[in-house]
This record gives C-alpha cells, sequence and structure tokens, in this order.
C-alpha cells in the first residue's frame, strides 16, 4: 500500500526492525543513552540551544501538555486557527479555563501577521499567542516567521503546533524566535506513533513557573529533572525510542538541507501534477504545503467513492477532508519517506480513477509524466 495521508507516514524497514528490539530497563545506562542520542539530534533538528523534551504521546499530547504548562485559568490567549488543528489547539486552551480570544482565517488561506498584530494592539492582558505552523486539514503553511516577529513585538509568548513541519520544512527555533515548539514522531521523522517533542526556551521556562493549569503526566518540569539523568519520569514509549534513534541517524546521514529541498521538489511536483489532471487545489498556492497537498472535489464526484477507488484498485490511501470539509477535498500526503515514484503513483491512480467516479476533466498519461 502506498500510504499517502498526512501521518502516520510510511517507515524504513530499518525503522521498524529497531523497534522489534528486545525491551531493556528504561533506567538503565543502555536507554540512557538512546535518551542522549536521541535528544542531542533533536535539538540539532529543531536548530535550538534549549531543552528538548520528549513525551509518550501523540501530537495531541504535545498541544494539551503545551497549553497546560505555559498558562494558567484565566489567561487571555489569542488562538490563531487556519483549519481543524488550529481549532484543536484552541478548544484545548478553552478546556483548561484559558481565556481564549479566537483569530480565525478562512480555511484554505494561511494567518495574516498584520491581523495578528492589530489583535494584540487591542489587548495588552493577551499572554500568549497559539498557532499552527502547517495545517494538515488544509494544506497551508503559515509564515511562522513573520508572525513571530509579530508577536514578539508586544513581548508575548508564542506556542507553535509544528507537528506536520517539524523535521520536513525549515523551522529553525531560535532564529525565529518561538517559546514553545512541538512536533510528532508520525509525521516527518519516518516512524510510529508514539513520540511527541517539544523545545521549551527559557521565556518560557519563566511562563512555565507561574502557570498554575492542572497537569501530572504532562508536568515538563518533572520531564525537564529526569532528562538531566538522561531519564524520563514515567514508563516511556521504549520501543518507538530505539525507531527514533535510528530515523534520526538516516536524517543526518541524508542532512537536512537535501531533506528540505526534496520535501520542495515533491511538494511542487505534487501540485503541478493535481492541476495537470484538471483538479483545483484547494490551499493557496503561496502557502501552500509541502508536506501535504488538499485538493478540491470536483464538482460531481463524490469523495468517498474517490477515494475508495483508488484505494481498492491501486493501493494508493489518500485522505479526506475533516470537519468542515468533509467530501469537499482529499489529501496527498509527502512528507517523511516519500519519492517522486510514490507520487507518479498516486497521480496515475487519480487520472485512471477519476472518470470512473463521474469526472470527465481528466488528461493523458503524458501530462502525468510530463508533471514530473
Amino acid at each position: 500500500m502506498n500510504l499517502r495521508v498526512p501521518g502516520p507516514t510510511p517507515c524504513p524497514d530499518v525503522v521498524l526492525q529497531a523497534g522489534a528490539a528486545p525491551m531493556v530497563n528504561h533506567r538503565g545506562k543502555e536507554f540512557a543513552a538512546v535518551i542522549e542520542e536521541v535528544t542531542a539530534n533533536l535539538k540539532e533538528i529543531f536548530q535550538t540551544k534549549h531543552d528538548v523534551l520528549t513525551l509518550t504521546a501523540s501530537g495531541t499530547g504535545a498541544m494539551e501538555a503545551s497549553v497546560v504548562n505555559m498558562l494558567s485559568p484565566g489567561d487571555k490567549v489569542l488562538c490563531v486557527s487556519i483549519g481543524a488543528f488550529g481549532d484543536r489547539l484552541t478548544s484545548i486552551a478553552e478546556a483548561f479555563g484559558a481565556q481564549v480570544i479566537k483569530l480565525p482565517f478562512p480555511v484554505g488561506t494561511a494567518a495574516d501577521p498584520g491581523a495578528i498584530k492589530d489583535a494584540l494592539s487591542k489587548d495588552s492582558e493577551i499572554k500568549a499567542v497559539l498557532v499552527t505552523h502547517n495545517e494538515t486539514s488544509t494544506g497551508v503553511t503559515n509564515d511562522i516567521q513573520a508572525i513571530s516577529k509579530a508577536v514578539k513585538e508586544y513581548d508575548k509568548l508564542i506556542i507553535v503546533d509544528a507537528i506536520s513541519s517539524m523535521g520536513s520544512v525549515p523551522f529553525p527555533v531560535d532564529d525565529w524566535d518561538c517559546d514553545v515548539v512541538m512536533s510528532g514522531s508520525q509525521k516527518g521523522w519516518m516512524c510510529p506513533p508514539g513520540l511527541a517533542m517539544v523545545s521549551v526556551n527559557e521565556r518560557a521556562w519563566e511562563a512555565h513557573k507561574q502557570a498554575k493549569m492542572p497537569r501530572f503526566y504532562w508536568d515538563f518540569t518533572q520531564t525537564k529533572r529526569s532528562l538531566e539523568r538522561n531519564e524520563n519520569p514515567w514508563t516511556p514509549a521504549v520501543s518507538i525510542f530505539f525507531s527514533m534513534q535510528v530515523a534520526l541517524r538516516l536524517m543526518k546521514e541524508e542532512g537536512m538541507e537535501v531533506i528540505y529541498a526534496r520535501q520542495e521538489k515533491i511538494g511542487k511536483m505534487t501540485r503541478e501534477g493535481v492541476k495537470s489532471l484538471g483538479l483545483s487545489l484547494f490551499a493557496e498556492e503561496s502557502h501552500a504545503s509541502n508536506t501535504v497537498t488538499a485538493v478540491t472535489v470536483p464538482e460531481g464526484v463524490q469523495a468517498g467513492d474517490l477515494i475508495r477507488t483508488i484505494r481498492d484498485e491501486h493501493a494508493v490511501e489518500l485522505a479526506g477532508g475533516q470537519a468542515s470539509l468533509t467530501g469537499k477535498i482529499f489529501r496527498i500526503g509527502h512528507l517523511g519517506l516519500v519519492t517522486e515514484e510514490d507520487i507518479t503513483q498516486v497521480l496515475e491512480a487519480l487520472r485512471e480513477s477519476l472518470p470512473k467516479v463521474g469526472f470527465s476533466g481528466g488528461l493523458t498519461a503524458k501530462t502525468v509524466q510530463e508533471a514530473r
């Protein structure tokens, strides 16, 4: 199966084999060496000199952990949303008692740093800004560098969901002055689900000291103290650590600049290939994601029929739309372990499947090849 959803993503065989290794003492020297290596390599890819904490969780666990470790009930927070995962961050902040100020943007578009500045200028009591870097529900990547600059003009904390971007597209955490940045193993890291990674700088640690939202398992203080001994405060996902250790070695061997260039090339190839078939991109192309492409379902076509046909007849797994976009778009994931051949297979499957589900605008196999 050519798994082309935005996560979980395919894993190299050596990464999966590493996860099948026998258990070890998670408080012993052998596993401490794994944590030490994984942490050092994560800091290198996050491009930060500050702490990178690793939690046993999915990306949503990282979201909740980041919120409850930085805020108190009643704190005013500006929640910037361009889709389902921005909405999820908003819901988490609301669930723990933050006073949420919502700043939504139309789905398919990116957040406007100017609008964020305007919102901050109107309320000096806002403590933090929550924002998504790469919104997989719509295929849009926000300009976090510009957004962070706007936030720092007002000296506010910025908490960034980079779950589906970190490790796939450039995100120099320290250079962009981001306080809390999170990611998840099942995305561009070529690993199974189970680990969440969160970078925390000194400004964030100061906020953490004042934060009063309830937490226990997610407590960053506990995690940091244990990390100083190359341990985890609780039983970690040992097998996923083994896999992550190998995946990070592979990423370093390939080179991050090479990975970023490959992701950019494949993202462009996907978008051009989709357009060559007579389909429309959902996201505004100036901010289109290089890790997932969202495609508008053409008139007269049922999204479920198209996704099912491609899966059953071509062994290609695509993702549908989420929330309000259910049935309106489908999504092609191209992050982590992905090649041009994988995308060619997707485009060929679309070309052959679209007429079967009622679309008459498809083009030829030659056009698909030219899109490469």
